[in-house]
């Protein structure tokens, strides 16, 4: 029953690969809880967080409180755990996240996983009782973990490039927002310039305008002859070379590539969460069908 489930599939799913990635699975579960467990995995660790959670739900039953019941939801994109009545989101596991997974090989009832929390960063246990289908929702997690895993390795790298390309995109219109703000002091200090330098020494403006165009322009003198002339062997010309600085943009800048995105324009907050999830999948899930102590407190809640 012991069944060591890293990212590989060892056995025949129950669903469909629709069923988890266009919908979800959903499950009817009590839920005894979550605690804070100092390991990502470990049997005895959910073990020991069994007995407590179980303990605690019994000090609450003896005072009158009722078990809650929750709907599992199911899908590549994590395990949401729902208010039946109101599908108010309770807790939200995104799967790369979710390290252990286990559930009782005797009773068929309890079952737990063991999930880093996004907030606090701290991994908490989370333990529930079905109606004798433990191990049916363990697998479906674990069928979960197993696509979502290969939708990250197929579509990851697409999604990674688009997100560098904005950020990079992001960065440049920074960059050209403040070159913009300098540009504009120049042109102001040289309309000044000039201002100040069509007033003659006796206080009179000269009235002789540049030469312009018929357009009222100034004329453009390009850098190089727009049509090279022939060689004196007939033979067409050799393209002429491109001046380092006509490679540059309007603003002195070298032109932007968006398909060029070199991993230092990583926006940082992007690489630590895309860091995180490629860490989560690499650790990999791991499903056990064990043995939770015999509780003489454990009553059918």
């Amino acid at each position: 029953m012991n069944r060591a489930f890293n990212r590989k599939r060892d056995k025949s799913w129950m669903h469909t690969p629709e069923a988890l990635a266009k919908h979800f699975i959903a499950y009817n579960a009590k839920f005894l809880g979550n605690t804070e467990v100092d390991q990502p995995k470990g049997t005895e660790i959910v073990r020991d967080a069994v007995r407590k959670l179980k303990f605690q739900r019994h000090i609450k039953k003896s005072e009158g409180q009722k078990v809650p019941k929750v709907e599992l939801q199911i899908s590549i994109y994590g395990v949401k755990i729902l208010d039946p009545k109101t599908k108010d989101v309770l807790h939200n596991c995104q799967l790369h996240r979710i390290s252990f997974c286990a559930d009782d090989k005797t009773d068929k009832r309890i079952f737990t996983f063991i999930c880093k929390d996004s907030e606090s960063n701290k991994h908490l246990c989370y333990v529930f009782d079905s109606e004798k289908c433990a191990e049916e929702i363990t697998l479906t997690i674990g069928q979960a973990f197993d696509l979502a895993y290969k939708k990250f390795l197929e579509s990851g790298g697409k999604d990674v490039e688009t997100r560098k390309q904005i950020g990079t995109l992001q960065k440049r219109i920074q960059e050209l927002e403040s070159e913009n703000s300098e540009l504009k002091k120049q042109l102001q200090n040289l309309e000044e310039q000039l201002t100040s330098s069509k007033v003659s020494p006796a206080g009179s403006i000269s009235t002789k305008p540049p030469s312009t165009d018929i357009f009222d322009m100034i004329p453009f003198s390009p850098v190089e002859p727009l049509v090279p002339l022939p060689a004196s062997n007939g033979a067409p010309p050799p393209p002429p070379a491109r001046p380092a600085d006509l490679r540059k943009d309007l603003f002195g800048a070298e032109p932007f590539d968006p398909f060029i995105c070199g991993a230092a324009d990583f926006p940082p907050d992007i690489q630590s969460k895309l860091d995180e999830m490629q860490e989560g999948f690499k650790m990999g899930l791991t499903l056990e069908g064990t043995v939770f102590s015999p509780d003489p407190l454990d009553g059918r809640c």
